[in-house]
């Protein structure tokens, strides 16, 4: 039979006491990151998908943006009216792409497809609406999208070339083009390093979870270890000091016991120091076994400080880990298969179920996410092939029937 795990082998949860809470703001005009924000803890439900997407609309500066096209939509109406139409089509068109462009991820055709229609329609508006001189204010939204999207330097290139549009569109209708060009310039460059760094920031943040997570799960098996290793001092200590001071003890008792003038008691006290001496090694033999390691709590607490995937696990009744070698496997295996699911499935869940059977420990991974592109074994999944193998066990990997990574590994338990 087996059971769900939330927290250690007696149910206790110890995803609250890892918290990873949000303190740095979101890079905007962009999908949700690896490091979500707003978790109290990694157990807590999370909210990755397309609906967590569109929400993310409401983000202080993704309204600030629709702030902004709101104020140059307001100057519209002004102006040659045979053109309104034409101006509201092209506000309309960037609106229409910049809000479906926020709910893309970063790296993706359709995202830049958008980011180009945006580009389109923003400068036709200048041209459209020259006479307001707000119009080019729809640029300084789409540099902080680009800042979002691409390298620092890719972005710069993209922005200017963007400038350069706006300076031939400008150039025929307005005497002051290249003054107006280099002021929207400057607000462009301020929202792009704003992204950029803010970004950067996200980034490092993340990689920091990592690692805080990595740190967090070797100090759950060094714990495991150092109480085993004292656990062995004890029952040796107990054995060889105790026990070998009572079996002496025993003897002599019962030598005494054999004589004729021994007191009425002897008797009693020998068949005592026999029961204590069964007793202390009941107990040692208690304190040997009781060495197995906690790999549920090592395995939550690696998830603890990722927002995503959640960690569904499975332990059988009957599996027992002693070999701090294998658990340490066990658990990069997990690791791998987290940051996988993160990264390449866009998955709220891992499932994890480790068994054993017949001698040998079976684990089993799968998300509720969706691969992209072809399977590929990368530096991470060869280092799991590697680690297992290493353990006399073998790996397969296979794209499940929804399209997600799913991961079976047999360790020699």
């Amino acid at each position: 039979m087996r059971r769900p795990c939330t927290g250690s082998r007696s149910g206790a949860s110890h995803g609250s006491r890892h918290g990873h809470h949000r303190t740095l703001p979101e890079v905007t005009f962009c999908t949700a990151p690896l490091a979500g924000g707003g978790r109290a803890h990694q157990h807590a439900r999370m909210e990755i998908g397309s609906q967590s997407r569109w929400r993310g609309l409401l983000h202080p500066l993704n309204l600030a943006g629709l702030l902004t096209w709101c104020a140059v939509a307001f100057t519209l109406s002004y102006g040659d009216a045979a053109l309104q139409p034409w101006r509201w089509a092209c506000a309309l068109l960037f609106l229409a792409a910049f809000l479906v462009a926020t709910a893309l991820p970063q790296a993706s055709w359709q995202r830049a497809t958008l980011l180009l229609v945006e580009a389109v329609a923003a400068l036709a508006l200048v041209r459209l609406a020259h006479y307001s001189g707000v119009a080019p204010a729809l640029l300084v939204m789409l540099a902080a999208q680009v800042a979002a999207t691409w390298p620092l330097r890719v972005a710069l290139l993209a922005v200017a070339a963007l400038n350069l549009g706006m300076y031939f569109v400008l150039r025929g209708v307005n005497a002051h083009a290249g003054v107006v060009v280099l002021i929207f310039a400057g607000f462009q460059a301020f929202a792009m390093l704003t992204t950029h760094y803010a970004r950067s920031a996200e980034q490092a943040r993340d990689r920091l979870a990592l690692v805080n997570a990595d740190l967090l799960a070797t100090r759950a098996l060094l714990a495991e270890s150092s109480r085993d290793a004292e656990r062995l001092r004890l029952a040796r200590d107990l054995h060889d000091v105790a026990g070998h001071k009572l079996t002496a003890l025993r003897l002599q008792l019962r030598a005494l016991a054999g004589r004729a003038d021994a007191p009425a008691g002897l008797a009693l006290c020998e068949q005592l120091s026999a029961e204590l001496l069964g007793d202390i090694r009941a107990v040692v033999q208690s304190l040997r076994d009781s060495g197995e390691l906690d790999i549920a709590t090592a395995l939550h607490a690696l998830a603890a400080p990722l927002p995503r995937p959640r960690l569904q696990l499975r332990l059988d009744d009957n599996v027992q880990l002693r070999d701090t070698g294998l658990a340490e496997a066990l658990l990069r295996c997990v690791q791998e298969a987290l940051t996988n699911s993160a990264r390449h499935g866009d998955a709220q869940v891992l499932h994890v179920a480790l068994r054993q059977h017949d001698g040998r420990l079976r684990l089993d991974m799968h998300d509720d996410g969706r691969l992209r592109g072809e399977l590929r074994e990368g530096n991470g999944l060869t280092g799991m092939r590697e680690r297992v193998a290493e353990h006399g066990g073998r790996l397969q990997l296979r794209r499940g029937a929804s399209g997600a990574l799913h991961i079976q590994a047999e360790f020699a338990a």
